[in-house]
């Protein structure tokens, strides 16, 4: 007997079918826009990693994965009036981004939607002032980071050895745009000082030494000899290639790279006189406001800057007076912290690393397994000395996303001398600083399946924020490994990262005051005076590297306090009823603490602490 229903039954039918429709058509739309901005976010990130040829191969090991042949990449070449275009081409992606629905995005998504966006426009508010950039600095310009890269550029293959080959042959139109950049600079009234031209063009002549080329023993003639060697016996290129490759590499060595040096050094000289005397930013036109912009970009802080004096003000009055009260209660530390003497066991930079990597275990997470449960490989080299000069006290080497398991960390011997500034030196770069951080975060995306769009969005103030912020927590894990053979290590080494927090502190104020205030070389010798702590010529040295590299300090420093300031907010949100401050120091929060700032950084402190606030530990 056929059965009809009632009308409840109807009804009822029709409400859940209308829940259906609704859930239904709620998850299409969410599917809908994740769909879109994956595709966007993907686009964006193969846009940017392809615009330069070597940033690829350093971000990209398997090219084929990513359907890129690598061999069509060439060097970005610097067009007339180009730099007037960036803000255009920046409002531009940022309204394609707005017409995705952010709310209809997964959790993951919207993060990484509101972290791009941040992005976008901290770097249109440096856009806007195009000719304030100095790609040449000879702290952090191209004609000192080049050799570097070249030198540790991976080869696996005939292929990679071509592209190499191609790179080098594409530096001279390379340089020629970075050429037509600084006269445009000059026009605008933005040229380098002779100071520092003087230096770029020093720089030029010691990197491609005429004398080493000549004789073959240019450090990049001897890399890429080694590489060659290594790939001739894995079977990886015939005798005859390999003795052609080197042939080809020296030739373009000396005919083609180092010509293209002697034109850079020969047209700064040219513009010699072109740009104002050794100063900050504070002495030009919409200087202070490309500050701020820049300080934004580069530390992620979005405290105004009566907020950010404070901030360091607090903090150089508290390590000074602890470091006083220090030195008054124990006489004997002034006589060793002129001796410097060595403390710690004697131990290579790979034993030290070990021993970091074990003794960070119960603060810190253990690194994700990754996909393929492979071990992770740390190589520590020391910096050429042509190079010493030009070059960080150290520095990591960032690893292809695709493949983190081999990382190399360099030491400047010249800036590294002492067992203690090499031992704290390796938690910057190693455990738990970069190397923990960047392979921690990478295969912590790869198991969420987070977009790559993550590894090139540069969260300077994050990334040293936290490499600083490591590096003062080492010097407890230097007491550790040494006070049982020395006991005065203890008070020693806590002088020593009072002393360091101050000296830092001290030129992250001296950062705003050039740049912000426009304080002269002549105020910087009053404030160094009255601390009666450093000859004039090192006063110098100290001005002007602080002119050429604004916000570079902060970078470090800020982003260091920036990370204590969101540690204090933890404390608060994850507090339990009667817990005091002390609960920062417990080893469980720090864990804690630590799991957060892996697993939301790198990224602006502004999207950090909003994030924070809707964290469960």
């Amino acid at each position: 007997m056929k059965r009809t229903l009632t009308l409840k039954q109807w009804a009822a039918a029709l409400i859940l079918f209308g829940g259906f429709c609704a859930s239904t058509l709620l998850y299409y739309v969410h599917s809908h826009q994740d769909a879109r901005f994956e595709s966007f976010g993907e686009e964006f990130f193969l846009n940017e990693v392809q615009a330069n040829p070597i940033h690829f191969h350093y971000t990209i090991d398997d090219a084929a994965a990513y359907g890129i042949d690598e061999s069509g990449l060439s060097l970005p070449v610097y067009r007339a009036g180009e730099a007037a275009d960036d803000i255009y081409e920046l409002s531009q992606t940022r309204n394609s981004l707005s017409m995705i629905n952010r709310s209809a995005l997964s959790q993951d998504n919207q993060y990484l939607y509101d972290l791009l966006n941040t992005y976008l426009i901290a770097l249109s508010g440096t856009a806007a002032h195009p000719y304030f950039a100095e790609p040449l600095s000879p702290s952090s310009g191209a004609p000192s980071e080049l050799p570097i890269l070249l030198a540790e550029y991976q080869l696996d293959d005939a292929a990679d050895i071509e592209n190499y080959l191609a790179i080098l042959s594409q530096i001279p139109s390379y340089f020629d745009g970075l050429i037509v950049y600084e006269k445009e600079k000059a026009d605008a009234g933005l040229f380098m000082s002779d100071e520092t031209a003087d230096k770029t063009i020093a720089q030029c002549t010691a990197l491609m030494n005429p004398d080493a080329l000549a004789e073959g023993t240019h450090f990049l003639e001897i890399t890429f000899q080694d590489k060659l060697n290594a790939l001739s016996q894995q079977g990886v290129i015939s005798e005859e290639q390999r003795l052609s490759y080197q042939s080809e590499h020296n030739r373009l060595l000396t005919t083609v790279v180092a010509p293209a040096y002697d034109r850079l050094a020969d047209e700064i000289t040219l513009l010699k006189g072109r740009g104002k005397s050794i100063g900050g930013l504070a002495q030009y036109e919409g200087g202070r406001d490309y500050y701020l912009a820049l300080l934004r970009l580069r530390t992620g802080s979005y405290r105004d800057i009566a907020e950010i004096k404070r901030l360091l003000y607090q903090d150089l009055q508290f390590h000074y007076e602890t470091l006083l009260h220090l030195l008054q209660t124990d006489p004997s530390l002034k006589n060793l912290i002129l001796q410097d003497p060595p403390l710690l066991p004697e131990a290579s930079p790979e034993e030290y690393l070990s021993y970091l990597q074990t003794a960070i275990k119960q603060d810190y997470p253990a690194i994700p397994a990754g996909k393929d449960d492979a071990p992770i490989h740390s190589v520590v080299k020391y910096v050429d000395p042509s190079l010493e000069p030009y070059s960080a006290p150290a520095f990591y080497m960032t690893p292809p996303i695709d493949n983190v398991c081999d990382n190399i960390i360099y030491i400047n011997t010249q800036d590294t001398t002492s067992d203690l500034s090499l031992f704290t030196t390796l938690a910057h770069e190693g455990y738990p600083g970069h190397l923990y951080q960047t392979v921690y975060s990478q295969r912590f995306w790869d198991e969420r399946n987070i977009l790559p769009l993550r590894s090139v969005l540069y969260y300077g103030g994050f990334i040293e924020g936290w490499a600083m912020y490591v590096e003062l927590s080492s010097y407890d894990y230097a007491i550790q490994m040494a006070r049982t053979a020395h006991p005065e290590t203890v008070r020693y080494y806590q002088a020593c990262r009072l002393d360091r927090q101050i000296q830092l502190c001290l030129y992250s104020l001296l950062d705003v005051a050039i740049h912000y205030d426009g304080a002269s070389l002549e105020d910087v010798r009053r404030i160094f005076s009255s601390l009666g702590t450093m000859d004039d010529e090192s006063v110098q040295a100290v001005y002007q590297y602080i002119a050429e590299e604004p916000c570079n300090y902060l970078k470090y420093y800020l982003g260091y306090l920036e990370i204590m300031e969101l540690k204090k907010q933890a404390a608060v949100i994850w507090a339990e009823p009667g817990e005091t401050d002390a609960a920062c120091e417990q080893t469980d929060f720090q864990y804690q603490f630590h799991c957060f700032l892996l697993q939301n950084g790198p990224a602006d402190y502004r999207s950090l602490a909003a994030r924070l606030a809707l964290w469960n530990p």
